[in-house]
């Protein structure tokens, strides 16, 4: 079959035959007369098999008829990453040379007045990343409601980005009678769903099974540790005919220093990463596209929808965490019938990873064996390390020399024995104070009162304390009371009360 035999319209067909293509891919010739038909598509295939084409051709015929409006676009197609919708954009460019057709590329990364100026014109293609469209939109920049026709491309990429609530909003702001067109690699459950709500009867087009590998692309997986894959890159890459190379990292510092010790070892190598200005990645992949450098090293934001010929090689230097994201990085090589290899580096940390890889391609990938190093055993990729010497059983280590009986220690002289407590001399006790000799002054003769009791006083009695007579307040003694209320006899008269 040839693009003859589509249905393209002549103008068109002569930009195709210019851009070198005369036959078309098997899902090119199966979406491009149903899109002419007006019908909704959902169209499965791998990447690299021409999904971009399939939907820019007849676009372009549809859109030759009519008139653009301001603020009005006439058609949008949705893409997930900067870098694939700059490649779309291009497609319309080469292929659209025949027609006066405006288009305006919607990303960030770049001013916004020069897009807000172009969308103020009238524009017939509208191409735009879900972010900035959705930012123009609630700034009240943009119409969608004139818009006749919609393409979402990398459906699945979408999902994995977040983008399917955006995707969701922008599709109840379209009109409802209006051509839908959605391609993707795979068609998980959240894409199923999102295709019956707003796809109309879609003709299903699926032209291999989904996530399925490239048969051109020759797939290895090498065992390597975390400390020996640059290594292991940097031969390959001398040993291997590497014309052109894409290099996929996990992570964006991973990209930069890996750039960094390639650009050190004297490789001709560029970086792409989320991180750098969108000018910048723009200049990267111009320096790559036109051979200024032939090694790009990469995160996953440039796995989905780079076309850049004569890809050669393609270096996963980490294990993708994600399966899908393997069909698309290795899908940047082998592309329009063209052969290609791809290689991915394995750790023992990556093994759960790379099990999910080889079931979701359907195969186990082979391994290869770097040049001058023998195959790892399956699940080890360290090398064994040097065993101590097991001890030797105790029966067969040599006896021990009997030691000499250790001289006894002469006996040592008897400290004279401890005085006991009884040798000391008693401590003199201090003498008791002799008694205090009372004095009697010659009884008085009574007197004409009640006799009182006779007492003696007993010299063996205690020592009787000190008598301290109270004074008032002018000095003084005050008399003591004693409990007698009569008068004091005179035996009771004492030297104390009389000094």
């Amino acid at each position: 079959m040839k693009f003859a035999d589509l249905g393209l319209s002549d103008e068109l067909l002569q930009s195709v035959v210019a851009a070198g293509y005369d036959e078309p891919t098997p899902i090119q010739a199966q979406a491009i007369p149903s899109v002419l038909m007006m019908r909704d598509i959902i169209g499965i295939a791998q990447t690299g098999t021409g999904k971009t084409a399939s939907f820019v051709l007849p676009m372009i015929d549809i859109l030759a008829h009519g008139r653009r409006r301001a603020l009005m676009p006439r058609s949008l197609i949705l893409e997930p990453t900067r870098e694939l919708a700059a490649q779309v954009a291009e497609n319309f460019e080469k292929y659209g040379k025949n027609h006066d057709l405006k288009m305006a590329l919607l990303i960030g990364g770049v001013q916004m007045g020069d897009q807000v100026k172009a969308l103020s014109d009238g524009v017939d293609v509208l191409i735009a990343t879900p972010g900035r469209l959705m930012d123009l939109f609630e700034r009240g920049k943009i119409l969608l409601t004139g818009c006749d026709l919609l393409v979402i491309d990398e459906a699945d990429r979408m999902l994995d980005m977040g983008f399917i609530p955006d995707i969701e909003h922008i599709c109840t702001k379209l009109p409802a009678t209006r051509q839908t067109l959605l391609f993707s690699a795979t068609m998980p459950p959240p894409i199923k769903k999102l295709a019956d709500r707003f796809l109309s009867n879609p003709k299903y087009i699926e032209v291999s099974r989904p996530a399925s590998s490239n048969l051109n692309i020759a797939q290895h997986k090498v065992r390597v540790t975390s400390r020996g894959k640059r290594d292991a890159l940097r031969q390959l890459l001398k040993t291997e005919d590497v014309n052109t190379a894409i290099i996929f990292c996990n992570r964006k510092t991973t990209v930069r220093e890996l750039a960094k010790s390639l650009k050190s070892h004297g490789f001709s190598a560029g970086e792409i990463h989320g991180d750098m200005e969108q000018s910048a990645r723009i200049a990267e992949l111009d320096r790559f596209k036109a051979g200024t450098i032939n090694i790009l090293v990469a995160s996953d934001v440039a796995a989905r929808g780079l076309d850049v010929k004569g890809v050669s090689h393609v270096f996963n230097f980490d294990t993708p965490w994600h399966p899908d994201d393997y069909v698309h990085r290795i899908g940047r090589t082998g592309r329009a019938g063209a052969t290609g290899r791809a290689f991915t580096f394995v750790t023992d940390e990556d093994a759960e990873a790379i099990a999910n890889v080889e079931k979701l391609t359907g195969g186990a990938i082979p391994l290869f064996t770097l040049p001058g190093a023998e195959a790892a055993p399956e699940g080890r990729t360290e090398k064994p390390r040097d065993e101590k010497p097991r001890r030797a059983a105790r029966e067969d280590r040599p006896a021990r020399a009997e030691k000499p009986p250790r001289a006894e220690k002469p006996a040592r002289d008897e400290k004279p024995a401890r005085k006991k407590r009884d040798d000391k001399p008693a401590a003199r006790k201090p003498e008791a104070a002799p008694a205090r000799e009372e004095r009697y002054e010659p009884e008085a003769a009574p007197r004409p009162v009640e006799a009182p009791r006779p007492m003696a006083a007993s010299r063996d009695a205690a020592p009787e304390k000190p008598f301290k007579p109270r004074r008032d307040s002018r000095g003084r003694n005050e008399p003591a009371d004693d409990g007698w209320n009569g008068p004091v006899p005179g035996f009771l008269h004492v030297s104390a009360l009389s000094e």
